[in-house]
């Protein structure tokens, strides 16, 4: 996930098949390694049904899409519940669509209120031409129950136990530290981070820190979710294991190594503790985490931890009173050091939401009020980079804030706060941050034609290395962007939305009957979100790996090993596209296909995350 496009390393083959055959619960055959040159095209059928292949909540919208080339002819459809005719009715078309496929004709099929549990299919004519769906399984706590126990089974595949980790070197530093366990980042790439692209400054994403403070917050605020599908063992025994590898690469100093990194296994690269910069894999000392890169998380994670702990009785090689001594020496550090961390010495929109999160963990996990006092402080100045229209700025000016992989962050440690603010004209504060954020998420999604209802983006292009220009608005990050060379699917973005959307509704009290407890607008979004990356999308593949009908193929050159569990990064705009337009979906060459196929821990983590979020009422 973090290579660059030229990048290669050595990779055993996949060893998803024998994973899938072992661990049980998916219900789709993991695909083969492919053996040729892959490329994948958008589907030349006529007439096609696109629909969410791995699981539908019973009380949820439920939506297919139709796309046809064709002459122009009414439709019609029906709705089958365990192979037998439940509804039928003609095709309702939706506004012209032109971006992606010229020439095509979108519809759609609603059949929200078809409540009852079983498979469901829907199969379509127009004129002499028939198509029909995948089947798709309608249930209470749809996703989690059905996929959850392999998202969690993904992680613990994904477990690093090299013993040479316990004895790794600083870059420019004679001292040698041991940063054993934690999860390795993607298919293909064996490094560890808890942030990568931090000499960008706005692109830093949480990783293995999120994955670890998600784990954490679900075995100790959902407790009851996964007990009810026999998972809270093993939601315990992942989380404890992320929160004992945060203990480790805590430095003696206060602060977390940002990375474990050997140039994406490169051939005589040193594998070390170090930051690194650009398309080379350059070696850099930004290997101190700022809250940005990925030490924010880490705290909010162990001070989680810590409150698991104590609720279960059980720890991992640490225990809680450890981790909670960890997260408040590592934020004291930060407290004073975070500029200096941050490759342009300023703190930005990414500082702020990931320390507002730690924060809130910690005022939680102590009761103490100066984390109140500082988590007010960091809500201040979140809330003053919101614009009129609820979108937010990055930085000190007009940079709009975008983010590939956390873009639903913002409003959920905005709500997060909301829920230990005493104070009400701060806690109101708060709130009608995240509700005007909610409006600015459905105004831009819904400001175009968008028959699949895919979460659009305010960004600028690149120039010079610093975003510049007019502001524009597009479907897919834009390639020309302050990375200088990473763009790529976007599974976890589009998660963390979903769950942003329940989350921050449910924070506003925004009550509704059309499926999770919320409006019917809210609810469709959060539900197309979550569609796309599990198979409603122009390809019709499921990028959650075991699951569905059809999943991405396996690149062992650029992508590595696929995992049951695992999400792969996703569609993208078309290769060649400064601002992301088009649409594009692994069309080669094999080297550059980490962009679409290869797995990377956000995905996941947030998929687990937006699964709990709409599976109901969320604990305290």
């Amino acid at each position: 996930m973090t290579r660059p496009p030229l990048a290669r390393k050595t990779a055993i083959l996949a060893i998803a098949a024998l994973a899938f055959a072992l661990s049980g619960g998916a219900h789709a055959a993991a695909p083969e390694a492919s053996k040729t040159t892959v490329s994948v095209s958008l589907p030349a059928a006529p007439l096609l049904v696109q629909l969410n292949q791995v699981a539908l909540e019973r009380h949820g919208p439920k939506r297919a899409i139709v796309e046809y080339a064709g002459e122009a002819e009414q439709g019609r459809y029906t709705v089958l519940r365990d192979g037998k005719p439940i509804k039928q009715g003609e095709l309702q078309a939706l506004p012209a669509f032109v971006e992606w496929s010229p020439g095509k004709r979108y519809f759609s099929v609603d059949f929200s209120d078809a409540q009852q549990a079983g498979k469901y299919q829907v199969k379509v004519s127009i004129g002499k031409r028939q198509a029909q769906s995948a089947v798709v399984p309608v249930r209470d706590d749809a996703i989690f129950a059905v996929a959850g126990a392999q998202m969690l089974g993904y992680f613990k595949r994904s477990r690093h136990t090299d013993p040479a980790d316990r004895d790794l070197p600083i870059f420019q530093s004679p001292r040698r530290v041991n940063a054993w366990g934690g999860w390795q980042d993607a298919g293909g790439d064996k490094g560890k981070y808890l942030s990568h692209l931090g000499y960008a400054n706005h692109f830093n994403p949480q990783q293995a820190s999120m994955a670890a403070w998600v784990l954490a917050y679900g075995a100790h605020a959902r407790k009851a979710l996964f007990a009810a599908h026999g998972l809270q063992a093993q939601v315990e025994d992942e989380a404890f294991w992320g929160a004992d590898y945060l203990h480790r690469i805590l430095d003696k100093d206060g602060y977390f190594y940002t990375t474990v990194f050997d140039q994406w296994g490169t051939p005589g690269a040193v594998r070390m503790v170090t930051g690194y910069e650009g398309s080379a894999g350059t070696y850099t000392t930004l290997y101190r985490s700022a809250f940005r890169a990925g030490g924010g998380m880490a705290i909010a994670a162990l001070a989680r931890a810590s409150m698991l702990a104590r609720q279960s009785g059980r720890h991992g090689e640490f225990d809680g009173a450890q981790y909670l001594a960890d997260a408040e020496r590592a934020y004291a550090h930060l407290r004073e050091f975070n500029p200096q961390y941050c490759a342009d010495g300023k703190e930005n929109i990414i500082d702020d939401y990931t320390a507002l999160m730690a924060l809130v963990e910690l005022q939680r996990a102590t009761g103490q009020p100066r984390y109140l006092d500082d988590a007010r402080e960091r809500a201040t100045r979140l809330i003053a980079r919101q614009q009129a229209d609820g979108g937010f700025v990055s930085d000190g000016g007009h940079r709009p804030y975008y983010h590939a992989a956390e873009a639903g962050l913002p409003v959920i440690s905005l709500s997060a706060y909301a829920e230990i603010e005493p104070e009400p004209a701060r806690r109101r504060g708060a709130l009608d941050a995240i509700g005007k954020a909610l409006v600015h998420e459905l105004a831009i999604t819904g400001a175009v034609a968008n028959p699949y209802g895919y979460a659009r983006q305010r960004f600028q292009l690149a120039q010079d290395g610093k975003a510049a220009g007019d502001v524009l608005e597009g479907f897919f990050i834009p390639h020309r962007n302050e990375t200088g060379y990473w763009w790529q699917g976007e599974s976890a973005r589009l998660a963390s939305l979903s769950a942003a959307m329940a989350v921050g509704s449910r924070a506003l009290a925004s009550r509704g009957d059309a499926g999770y407890g919320l409006p019917a607008e809210r609810a469709a979004y959060a539900q197309d979100q979550l569609d796309w990356t599990l198979g409603r999308n122009p390809y019709g593949i499921s990028m959650l790996y075991g699951f569905g009908r059809k999943n991405p193929p396996t690149v062992l050159e650029s992508a590595g090993e696929m995992f049951v569990g695992g999400i792969s990064n996703g569609i993208t705009g078309s290769v060649g596209s400064d601002t992301g337009a088009g649409i594009a979906f692994a069309p080669g060459p094999d080297s550059e296909q980490w962009r679409w196929v290869e797995q990377w821990i956000p995905h996941t983590t947030w998929m687990l995350f937006a699964a709990m979020a709409v599976a109901g009422e969320e604990a305290r």
